[in-house]
């Protein structure tokens, strides 16, 4: 690699962009010099505000994450910095540990991508990038060293141990003894940690659906497959929860006793209410059953994407003491230290899958109730989403810039059954209609996709409203 060239250049050559959640492309596209040069650029930015000596690394369980983690690794020896390597884990493990040990890390993974894909994840010491941040690497001056050597260090189970004491010390005792948990582990990051920390709980674990090829689980669009396993899986063996998380383990997927897996956003804000969170940040794609509850002092809507929440959850904390945040794929972010009978649980400023997984799960146990007890008690409002593959961003955003200005336009176009009455634009296009039904529409921040959520007073309705926009717009295509 010639030490003439610029990090940045590298970057902006290798046609990655920064979406809602890191650096994301094609694993061909992430290539060493690549994968080097974004290192290059991250440690250089945190060189301007912190003294940094090392950094800590960690990956997902994809094909091609290992040879991204050895090409970061030799960028950042070539600079003079040791590195940490914590191995496969949860994104807020190998966070959760940095931060304890104030050194900013990077994460390999693409989180429920398909497996031809990949990315990276960047942290401060003190948390997640900010969009600041993002674009400090982007814009990058740091010149790329002269010799790069791809290499792997030994690779440390410190991370994962700390992930399982942030837990284990807050919940208490056996919590979750005489409950029945199937844990669908697929590829995640965590399965065996997770398997681990719910049987420190007290739980009784059932592993399912485990995989040793990379499986992308989508926490927000949960394939009919997985729904049907969920159901067949709790009546066999007779759970009273269901979980898994990702592929790198911040977004949960919660199932009750009858299998049904739950939307990420009513996951978040059952977490919130039993954490007694006084203030959230979340996106503006998240249910309306957040405002509708009553239980929180100031709710904060944003962007969607975690850079968003944490920039509000900052701005919230200097005004309440105890803040978090959530978003749509249940992703919990905690803002604040939480104390209670002289237990403490740390902030951790980036999504979390086990968090509000096991929060819940623990609830309804300690109140003697079923988990989709939990989920009845809150106001009917019901979320789906979806998306329209192979639509050009510059398409969406003409098209929703015609229906911003003129909303009658888009009821027409999408034989909507009520006339809109408010129009949101903070992400994208979420109009409000008359009869309470919500339609959004975003461009994906790194495809050619359009997403579309959707809420109503009933999950059917919510679901058959989300496929009869997507049809009218594929429609119009």
């Amino acid at each position: 690699m010639s030490s003439t060239r610029l990090a940045a250049v590298i970057i902006a050559d290798s046609g990655i962009a920064f979406g809602t959640s890191g650096a994301r492309g094609l694993v061909e596209q992430f290539t060493d010099e690549v994968c080097a040069a974004f290192s290059v650029a991250f440690i250089s930015a945190m060189q301007s505000s912190f003294d940094v000596k090392r950094i800590a690394i960690g990956m997902d369980r994809r094909p091609s994450s290992p040879a991204m983690v050895a090409a970061c690794t030799g960028a950042a020896h070539a600079m003079g910095i040791e590195v940490d390597d914590y191995g496969v884990l949860p994104t807020p493990a190998l966070a959760l540990q940095a931060m304890t040990n104030g050194i900013p890390c990077i994460m390999i993974t693409g989180s429920h991508i398909p497996f031809d894909r990949n990315g990276i994840k960047f942290y401060r010491p003190d948390g997640e990038i900010t969009k600041q941040d993002e674009t400090a690497i982007l814009r990058s001056t740091a010149p790329m060293p002269a010799e790069i050597l791809p290499v792997r260090n030994d690779v440390s189970d410190a991370a994962n141990e700390t992930y399982a004491r942030h837990f284990t010390s807050w919940f208490i005792g056996e919590p979750l003894k005489g409950w029945r948990i199937g844990l669908y582990q697929h590829s995640a990051a965590g399965r065996d940690l997770n398997a681990h920390i719910l049987t420190e709980l007290g739980a009784d674990v059932v592993v399912l659906g485990r995989s040793e090829t990379f499986v992308p689980v989508d926490t927000e669009a949960v394939s009919e497959e997985d729904q049907a396993k969920g159901r067949a899986w709790a009546k066999q063996h007779q759970l009273h929860a269901l979980l898994s998380t990702d592929g790198d383990g911040d977004r949960p997927l919660v199932g009750d006793e009858t299998g049904t897996w739950q939307r990420g956003d009513v996951v978040g804000l059952l977490c919130a209410q039993a954490l007694k969170i006084e203030a959230l940040a979340v996106p503006v794609s998240c249910n309306t059953a957040i405002e509708a509850c009553g239980a929180f002092r100031q709710i904060e809507r944003t962007r969607i994407g975690s850079p968003y929440v944490l920039a509000s959850m900052a701005a919230l904390n200097k005004q309440f003491d105890s803040v978090a945040g959530f978003e749509a794929n249940g992703g919990f972010l905690l803002g604040s230290d939480l104390k209670a009978d002289n237990r403490e649980l740390a902030a951790l400023p980036t999504r979390d899958a086990l968090l509000p997984a096991l929060t819940l799960m623990i609830a309804a146990a300690q109140r003697g109730m079923r988990l989709s007890q939990l989920f009845s008690g809150l106001p009917l409002r019901y979320t789906a989403s979806d998306r329209l593959k192979d639509f050009p961003t510059q398409q969406s955003n003409a098209l929703l810039a015609k229906w911003q200005s003129a909303p009658e336009k888009m009821q027409e176009a999408l034989g909507l059954a009520a006339p809109i009455k408010a129009v949101n634009t903070i992400d994208g296009l979420r109009a409000t209609l008359e009869n309470n039904d919500i339609v959004h529409f975003r461009p994906s921040g790194n495809a050619p996709e359009l997403r579309c959520y959707c809420e109503s007073d009933s999950q059917a309705q919510a679901s058959a409203l989300v496929q009869k926009s997507l049809a009218s717009l594929a429609a119009l295509a």
